[in-house]
């Protein structure tokens, strides 16, 4: 599902329009983005939670040349799933 299709979809089942509701996922979106940039866990109950993880620095080869090369290190972004969404799609 693309960006367009859950705007349609969400503003259908809210009521409102899709202006409004892009306003409002864009909204949440940021919140969720900055909350992250932030180090600060995102939780919502019973869907799942966002947090950040560091991912150290490592030698990895790639496949096809079998050439190594050095991958840095960097922050990641984690989703762990919540128990309702993982008994909803189970």
């Amino acid at each position: 599902m693309k960006k367009a299709e859950f705007i349609d979809s969400v503003a259908k089942k809210a009521g409102l329009s899709k202006k409004d509701t892009n306003e409002v996922l864009n909204a949440i979106l940021d919140t969720i983005t900055e909350a992250l940039k932030e180090g600060r866990k995102v939780n919502f109950i019973g869907f799942g939670s966002f947090s950040t993880v560091r991912r150290v620095a490592r030698i990895a080869r790639v496949p096809l040349t079998g050439k190594k090369v050095q991958i840095p290190e960097r922050n990641a972004v984690k989703f762990k799933v919540g128990k309702t969404l993982k008994e909803t799609i189970a």
